[in-house]
Formats: structure tokens, C-alpha cells, sequence
């Protein structure tokens, strides 16, 4: 597994980039990849019109949108850039927007970046690094708060506690009625237009919450696009997604969750909750 170090060189980190709309934000990313040898401008190509045809559901999080495309001959090698906005744009997402930050993910297959994902997830859904994150005045500080080499990602107090209304409630226990038996093991499936980008974030966020309620060995979590989530859907108690995925999927025989935030545990533990009724 390749981590954020190893994808995320500082030399694809920019910040204070000026763009006009999100085409030119998502064009000044992949300029990075191809600058630092991970793509070719056909990739850059390909992730402008994954969002045309799949609509603005890689804006992940408020402020934050995570670009990316298919594997394709366009991938020199997987990679990755990170791109600050001078001011905000538009997506066109009904809950996220505006973006100030763009993150891109070129991928060679759907496998080599996953612990990179899992990282990044964690990170950008920490309020204290997040914020670390955006006040960075330069590349090189940025990119020592992602990979854990600076003092911005070591010191405890630069990450403060959750609100009580971002909280959430107990775990609830695995021997609940509503809940998964032991006897059994249930699969969620996370979908987006790809399957190597925002459905890996959200897997790691859910994740995140199973494990933090015991429950990892009962429910199992797969990350896939809106093809294979189609034929996978049977074996699933639930698809988790955006909105914009959701209308895409349409009915595919079992509950299909949307999810705003694809960072926050709180709003993936509600889920959760609604989908077990617990």
C-alpha cells in the first residue's frame, strides 16, 4: 500500500491558485500531475468530464471537492495533487458548496491508493488538521501537516473537541435486535462513479464508525461504482452515496442512503443508525 507521502509529493501542492469556475479549478490540479509526471493532460481531460456526466458529487465535503476519473492509458503512475483556492467556486452542489480546496487522485487500479485514502480521510475529518490544513502559509508547511512530519500534526491541542451536537450517541450493542447477529455477516456497499475515489473516502468514514461501535466484525464495507453496485446491490443490506449517485443508481432493491459529508463520523453514525433502526 502506498501512503500520502509516496502519492502526495510537495511539488503537487499549491495554494492561493486563482480559478474562474470549477473547470479551471479542476484543470489547475491536474496541471500538477502532469507537471510531476503521475498523468497526461487527457486525464485531466477525463476528470472535467466525469462531473459533466456524473454531476458535482465529488464535492465530498463542505469546501472540499476530490477529483478523479477512471483508470486509463492517461495514468502514468497513481498519484496525486492538492490545490487551495484563492477564492471559492461553484460546483453546483447543493449542500457543499462553494470549494476552496481541490484534491486530485490520478489511480493505476482500484487497490495501491486505499491506505493513502484511509489517511486523508481521517485527516480532512479531524476539525484540528483540517484547520491546520488551511492555515498553512506555505507548500512545504502544508505538506508536513498531511504526512505527520511538522509540529502542526503532533501537537494535541491543535485539535479541539467536537461540539455536542456533532457528537455522536453511544454505540449501540451488537446484540441488539435491529442489529447485525454474529451468526451473520452484512455488507454495505459505497458507491460513487468510479470506484477508486469518493466511495474509498466514505468507506474509511464508515469504517471509522464500526469500528468505534464493535461492530467491524459483523458489517463489511465495499467500495464500488454505480455498475457493480447495480449487480452487487442483492447482496447488500444498504448503498451509501450522494445525491447525485443516489439518482443515478435509482431503485436497485435495497436502501439507498445519501450522505452529505463523506469526512463526518457524526453524520455516517446517523446514517447507520437509520439504516439498523437502533
Amino acid at each position: 500500500m502506498e501512503d500520502l507521502k509516496d502519492l502526495l509529493p510537495v511539488e503537487a501542492v499549491r495554494l492561493d491558485v486563482r480559478a474562474a469556475d470549477w473547470r479551471e479549478a479542476i484543470g489547475a490540479a491536474g496541471r500538477l500531475m502532469v507537471e510531476t509526471g503521475a498523468t497526461t493532460d487527457e486525464y485531466t481531460r477525463e476528470m472535467v468530464a466525469n462531473v459533466e456526466e456524473n454531476g458535482p458529487y465529488i464535492v465530498i465535503a463542505p469546501g472540499v471537492a476530490f477529483a478523479h476519473s477512471r483508470p486509463s492509458p492517461a495514468v502514468l503512475t497513481t498519484g496525486m495533487s492538492w490545490v487551495r483556492l484563492a477564492e471559492p467556486v461553484e460546483f453546483g452542489h447543493e449542500s457543499n458548496d462553494p470549494v476552496t480546496l481541490v484534491v486530485a487522485l490520478a489511480a493505476k487500479d482500484s487497490a495501491a491508493h486505499t491506505s493513502a485514502m484511509a489517511s486523508l480521510a481521517r485527516l480532512l475529518g479531524d476539525p484540528g488538521t483540517a484547520s491546520a490544513l488551511a492555515a498553512a502559509p506555505t507548500p512545504e508547511a502544508l505538506h508536513a501537516v498531511l504526512t505527520g512530519d511538522g509540529a502542526e500534526a503532533s501537537e494535541p491541542s491543535a485539535t479541539p473537541e467536537p461540539s455536542a451536537a456533532s457528537k455522536p450517541s453511544a454505540a449501540p450493542e451488537p446484540s441488539a435486535a435491529s442489529g447485525p447477529r454474529a451468526a451473520s455477516l452484512h455488507k454495505i456497499l459505497t458507491v460513487c462513479g468510479n470506484g477508486v475515489g469518493t466511495s474509498l473516502f466514505l468507506k474509511n468514514t464508515l469504517e471509522q464508525v464500526l469500528d468505534r461501535w464493535g461492530w467491524s466484525r459483523f458489517v463489511s464495507v465495499e467500495a464500488t461504482d454505480t455498475i457493480s453496485a447495480k449487480g452487487k446491490a442483492s447482496e447488500a443490506v444498504a448503498l451509501l452515496t450522494s445525491r447525485e449517485i443516489a439518482r443515478t443508481l435509482g431503485d436497485v432493491g435495497r436502501p439507498v442512503k445519501v450522505v452529505q459529508d463523506f469526512t463526518s463520523t457524526a453524520e455516517v453514525d446517523a446514517v447507520l443508525r437509520d439504516t439498523y433502526d437502533v
